[in-house]
C-alpha cells in the first residue's frame, strides 16, 4: 500500500526536505484518486489543500467572459497544484478539473501552515517549493503568452 510518505518520498519536488520533515508533511496528508471530469476547486474558493500530482492530468483553468472556463496549464505527475493557501484570505486564484484518472497526495494545509510555523526551517523549505513552482508556471505562463501574440510573418 502506497502512503503519502512514500508518494513525497518519490517526488524531485521535496528532495530538499529532511526526511523528518518529509514526514511531518506526510502526517497532514493522504492519497486520493480522481476520475476524469472531477472539480478540485474554482476560483474564490476556500483554499484549504493542495496537491502533489503522482500519476494523471489536471487543467488549471480562469472564467473568460463570453467564453467560459479557459484552460491557463496542465499539472502533470510530479507538480504541485494550488499555492493559493500560503496567502491570507486563502482563496484561489484559478480553478482546477481533473482531465485523465489522477492519483496525488493531497495536503491539509491549515496544518501545514501550522507545521511551518512550528518549524521554521521546514517553512523555509516549503517556500522554496512553492516558489519553484510558482516560477514554473510564470515561465509556462510566459511561453503560451509568446505563442499566442507571436508576430505571424
Amino acid at each position: 500500500m502506497t502512503t503519502p510518505m512514500t508518494g513525497l518520498d518519490t517526488l524531485p519536488l521535496f528532495t530538499n526536505l529532511s526526511h523528518t520533515q518529509r514526514a511531518a508533511v506526510a502526517g497532514v496528508s493522504r492519497i486520493e484518486t480522481y476520475e476524469a471530469g472531477t472539480r478540485l476547486f474554482d476560483e474564490g474558493g476556500l483554499a484549504d489543500q493542495c496537491w502533489v500530482v503522482q500519476t494523471g492530468c489536471v487543467t488549471v483553468d480562469t472564467v473568460v467572459p463570453q467564453r467560459g472556463r479557459v484552460a491557463v496549464q496542465s499539472i502533470g505527475p510530479g507538480e504541485l497544484l494550488g499555492w493559493s493557501w500560503l496567502v491570507p484570505p486563502y482563496r484561489w486564484h484559478f480553478g482546477a478539473t481533473v482531465v485523465s484518472p489522477t492519483r496525488a497526495v493531497v495536503v491539509d494545509t491549515a496544518a501545514l501552515r501550522q507545521l511551518a510555523g512550528e518549524d521554521p526551517a521546514l517553512g523555509y523549505q516549503l517556500s522554496l517549493v512553492l516558489l519553484e513552482a510558482l516560477l514554473n508556471r510564470l515561465q509556462a505562463t510566459r511561453i503560451r503568452l509568446l505563442d499566442l501574440y507571436r508576430n505571424p510573418s
